[in-house]
């Protein structure tokens, strides 16, 4: 469910009263706040949400109940992920506990195959390794980003750290083109011997995003050829989401410092889902000590489809932009 306006009142005037600059100065435009009760975070322009990231565990709760058999060792409470990212109209994009699939988890970033020595989990369906939060995390509010910067650790068996991880979530504020989400993700070994992967090394892996079910969808990817310089690599789902008065669109744009660039995109139009994948196919990327992967991507929000000039004219942007940088 959406927050109301009376909830997004209420959370307003409890969060963001615990980080207010002073007695009667004005808040910045762009607000990051944690929800003291349920420990989630949000991005907010203005009065209007534009995410909530999950930070605290999140369980499954009554929906339990409408699980079948078969996918019940897949409703595991879990944490680390974005769920609502809000259109312009306040029309959840995305979609968190589908039945079908119930690990999936609006925006995370998770491979079906972590190989820890001889054994092996699956952070994304949520089986032997999993993402926790470890408390460690600092908020950014501006009148130009917001931002959030957190710490988790992938604890095999739920019990011993293999992966030190920290998920940079900047969103920007608003503009006559849209709305842009920068995502930087940092992963440290831990322990010797930690590889990630792909479904079967070739399949579905990496940024994964399942959004909420959208009329009139459409799906476009687009990668540049080899020898094009720069090579350019982005993708967009567009459709009519429910809430939503007219048409929108959320783009991918991947950044060309991220190792195995470009990853080739995965798509199942059934499942509203697409996705840039990392790492090249069939390989396992391995994590090591002292020696942190780094994956960053942009998301961009933005009414209606975009054309191929458009797109090309955002990447660009995205290109020559500051890079983002973990703290630590």
């Amino acid at each position: 469910m959406g927050l109301s306006t009376l909830i997004l009142s209420t959370f307003l005037a409890t969060a963001i009263g615990c980080v207010s600059t002073g007695q009667g100065e004005p808040q910045p435009i762009m607000q990051a706040a944690r929800d003291p009760e349920s420990g989630q975070i949000i991005l907010i322009e203005g009065d209007q949400l534009v995410l909530r990231y999950n930070y605290s565990t999140v369980e499954p709760g009554e929906l339990i109940k409408k699980v079948s058999a078969d996918n019940l060792k897949y409703a595991r409470p879990r944490s680390n992920y974005i769920h609502p990212l809000y259109g312009f109209d306040g029309e959840e994009l995305t979609l968190d506990w589908p039945l079908d699939h119930p690990h999936h988890r609006g925006i995370y970033w998770a491979w079906p195959e972590v190989q820890w020595g001889e054994e092996r989990g699956d952070l994304h369906a949520l089986q032997r390794v999993f993402a926790r939060p470890t408390g460690e995390f600092k908020l950014v509010s501006g009148d130009n980003f917001a931002q959030i910067e957190a710490e988790n650790l992938w604890l095999w068996e739920d019990n011993i750290p293999i992966v030190r991880e920290i998920a940079l979530i900047r969103a920007y504020r608003s503009y006559e083109r849209g709305r842009y989400v920068d995502l930087l993700f940092q992963f440290t070994a831990l322990k010797e011997n930690v590889t990630v992967a792909r479904r079967d090394t070739d399949e579905y892996g990496g940024l994964n995003v399942r959004l909420a079910p959208v009329k009139d969808q459409i799906i476009a990817f687009y990668t540049d050829v080899k020898k094009s310089n720069p090579r350019m690599a982005w993708a967009e789902l567009s459709g009519l989401f429910e809430g939503g008065a007219s048409l929108t669109g959320l783009s991918i744009l991947q950044n060309r410092a991220n190792p195995d660039y470009p990853g080739n995109w995965v798509k199942y139009p059934e499942l509203n889902w697409f996705q840039p994948t990392f790492p090249a196919p069939q390989t396992r990327y391995a994590l090591r000590k002292g020696m942190p992967l780094v994956l960053q991507y942009r998301l961009w929000i933005h009414r209606g489809r975009a054309d191929e000039k458009t797109h090309a004219e955002i990447w660009e942007a995205y290109d020559s932009a500051p890079t983002l940088q973990a703290s630590d």
